[in-house]
């Protein structure tokens, strides 16, 4: 006899009719390949974007890279969160492998070069908060990837590519 419970109503804070008249409302950001195409990153990668916050610098997104792939060396200048949706993947810097499931925190200022042996490679998603600093094989600083630089990977490929430019992704 599992009786739904009485719904309360909570008294109004002031500042609810704020956040009601000028507040947006929270996405969904849909993840079909049409609405959201995957954008090559280098040779052996892409990236499914989902959404881009200015005001927070932050981003998220799915990481694809293909089997015995790689990302360049790269260090983080902010919080960085990840869920593994397929394969495996891991760090050449840690001794640990992420598979499916397994969630991934990193802190800022760490440094490390992404890589997938897996032959059907890996996928994962990413919120990344801060701007992330490349290097290539000889630690000479490349480019920065930060909200605006993944806006234009994102912006520049559909434009490229005559596909509409998704809004949703803009929060």
């Amino acid at each position: 006899m599992n009786e739904r419970p009485k719904i309360v109503k909570l008294p109004e804070e002031p500042y609810e009719e704020a956040i009601r008249r000028f507040a947006r409302d929270g996405a969904h950001i849909p993840g079909d390949d049409a609405s959201t195409p995957w954008v090559p990153f280098g040779d052996s990668a892409a990236i499914k974007h989902l959404c881009f916050d200015v005001r927070t610098n932050s981003v998220a997104n799915i990481l694809w890279v293909k089997g015995g792939g790689r990302i360049g060396t790269h260090k983080h200048r902010g919080v960085v969160s990840a869920i593994t949706l397929e394969g495996s993947w891991g760090y050449y810097e840690y001794d640990w492998t992420a598979r499916p499931g397994d969630f991934v925190y990193e802190l800022p200022g760490s440094a490390h070069t992404l890589y997938s042996d897996d032959p059907n490679g890996m996928k994962a998603l990413f919120w990344i908060n801060g701007p992330i600093e490349f290097f290539d094989d000889d630690a000479k600083f490349t480019f920065t990837a930060d909200v605006f630089w993944f806006i234009d990977h994102y912006t520049n490929y559909c434009r490229e590519n005559d596909l509409k430019i998704n809004e949703q992704m803009f929060i």
